[in-house]
């Protein structure tokens, strides 16, 4: 079976890890992890960052830190993984769903429409490393005064007329779960240029208090604590970010080139990283079980956040439904070989 998608650890981040052990340290969050928000701080071009347990941990500590409760409202793509609106459910607030462009991102000429006094951030969600639209939101949020959080989680190594996304607006959320660029096993971190915003995370996720070691809690705040085991491992990890997204674009381009007239594909720029390969097809889901029976895992669009069982909500959001009816996710590990691409692009084409 071609896995559609497989995590790349190897010897480094074993003898790593190994000799982190047998240093005695501890393995809580301490000095590796400060080690690794400094090199994604570098890697970024940002100021800080701070590492938490999770990119849905990352989204909801930016909430917090903003303000956002019970009574507020958050602009979201319905397009999205469902932990984007988890997040701001989990703070109390209403996630408020909005139609995606042709690239997949936050459609702002609807969008916008929504905004109302209730209104305290706008989450954009840069889809599979795309960002279409992203510096009209950049410019309008910050007129308005409205805080704008990138849900980067797809897209670390993706840029945006130069910058890194997740760099651009307020705040920056990223994952490093398994099935991304580069994993600790589960992680993610919050990236920003506000000294007031990367302190206000730092008690947020050591449970409100200003600093460790002591047991005053001046707000309510959460564990969301990293791990030095899972920072060791993300220094290995980082050292090859930068082959690994000259690997994806390379592997997007090669199934561009055997699939074009077969599949539809979005138009990206040179900047866009793709985390997964992803093609549209009126029978997606027939292609889907079709690859499934010759040895090839894919993954089918998620459902329209709107539309889960756990939200119901009665929305019409056309491009939404259209790409989530049509997309399909295909093998996109940094390890494919070329010969499994071309078996896979060969399998499309007899279907």
């Amino acid at each position: 079976m071609i896995l559609q998608i497989e995590p790349q650890f190897g010897n480094c981040e074993a003898k790593a890890l190994t000799e982190y052990i047998r240093s005695g340290g501890w393995g809580t969050e301490h000095v590796k992890t400060r080690e690794l928000e400094n090199a994604l701080s570098t890697f970024l071009g940002v100021k800080h960052c701070c590492m938490t347990t999770s990119g849905t941990q990352a989204l909801m500590l930016s909430l917090m830190a903003l303000g956002v409760g019970f009574g507020d409202e958050v602009l979201v793509p319905s397009l999205t993984m469902v932990a984007t609106c988890n997040a701001v459910r989990a703070v109390g607030a209403k996630p408020v769903f909005c139609d995606v462009n042709d690239s997949h991102c936050l459609d702002w000429t609807s969008a916008a429409l929504k905004i109302n006094s209730r209104t305290k951030a706008v989450i954009h969600v840069s889809l599979n490393g795309r960002s279409c639209g992203l510096a009209d939101i950049v410019r309008d949020c910050y007129e308005r005064g409205i805080p704008l959080i990138e849900d980067a989680c797809q897209s670390l190594g993706s840029k945006h007329q130069g910058h890194y996304l997740g760099t651009l607006g307020d705040i920056g959320c990223y994952s490093l779960s398994p099935h991304k660029i580069i994993s600790t096993g589960q992680g993610g971190f919050i990236a920003t240029n506000s000294t007031r915003l990367y302190e206000k995370f730092k008690g947020l996720k050591d449970f409100g208090r200003q600093s460790g070691g002591t047991d005053v809690h001046p707000e309510f705040g959460l564990n969301g604590k990293f791990t030095d085991f899972q920072a060791v491992i993300g220094l290995e990890q980082i050292k090859k970010l930068k082959e690994r997204i000259y690997s994806k674009k390379v592997m997007y381009r090669i199934y561009r080139d055997l699939l074009e007239g077969e599949v539809e594909f979005i138009d990206s720029p040179v900047e866009f990283t793709p985390w997964f390969v992803d093609v549209y097809i009126d029978d997606c889901k027939k292609l889907h079980e079709y690859l499934k029976e010759r040895g090839v895992q894919t993954r089918m669009m998620y459902p329209p956040c709107h539309s889960q069982p756990c939200y119901n909500e009665d929305l019409y959001l056309p491009n939404t439904e259209r790409a989530s009816n049509r997309g399909l996710w295909l093998p996109s590990s940094v390890n494919l070989k070329r010969k499994d691409i071309e078996y896979i692009c060969k399998t499309i084409k007899k279907f």
